[in-house]
């Protein structure tokens, strides 16, 4: 059984809320406070490389989300540093080409090599700390892909291996060593 709003007041009150209730679903809104709520921003130091294969480039976002602005392009195989991540999406600066500033890309599009040229390859690691597990050894100068980040360290997956890379086993060039 429903009641009857007899009020034109509580009517418009009633109306003017499913209006923002409306606008704030189709404009994203609801997406980006639903996003910094449930997921926990992490710090993180790195550089990787853009493997978007877009002629036009890799998309540069103002948040983390494909709601958001898109703010410029980075080519393929450019360098960027990664100071912080939020779920599958990572906040970068210092473009080496392309893009200027600070903004969002999303993970899947980026990649790093390892290092390990003057050994038989580099450890892949059960969590961030040298101290646990060992899950895989990867060869020097092996392209990984990114899946996320903590720090200096580098959650990747090798022959559908996940696990992390310390700093030093990490090559972010695309297309000159780090030796």
């Amino acid at each position: 059984m429903t009641k009857k709003v007899k009020n034109p007041g509580s009517k418009l009150v009633i109306g003017l809320v499913f209006s923002c209730i409306s606008v704030m679903l189709n404009t994203g809104i609801f997406h980006q406070i639903s996003l910094a709520k449930s997921t926990n921003s992490q710090k993180c130091d790195l550089f990787v490389y853009v493997t978007d294969i877009d002629s036009q480039g890799l998309n540069v976002r103002s948040g983390a989300s494909t709601n958001n602005t898109i703010l410029g392009q980075i080519p393929i195989n450019e360098t960027v540093q990664v100071i912080g991540a939020v779920g599958n999406w990572v906040q970068i600066t210092n473009g080496s080409d392309g893009f200027k500033g600070t903004g969002w890309v999303f993970v899947p599009k980026l990649g790093l090599t390892t290092r390990g040229y003057d050994t038989n390859g580099v450890d892949l690691y059960a969590s961030t700390s040298e101290q646990s597990q060992k899950v895989r050894r990867i060869p020097a100068n092996t392209a990984v892909k990114l899946l996320g980040c903590q720090g200096n360290w580098a959650q990747v997956e090798y022959q559908g291996v996940k696990g992390w890379l310390v700093k030093e086993d990490q090559c972010g060039a695309a297309l000159t060593s780090c030796s």
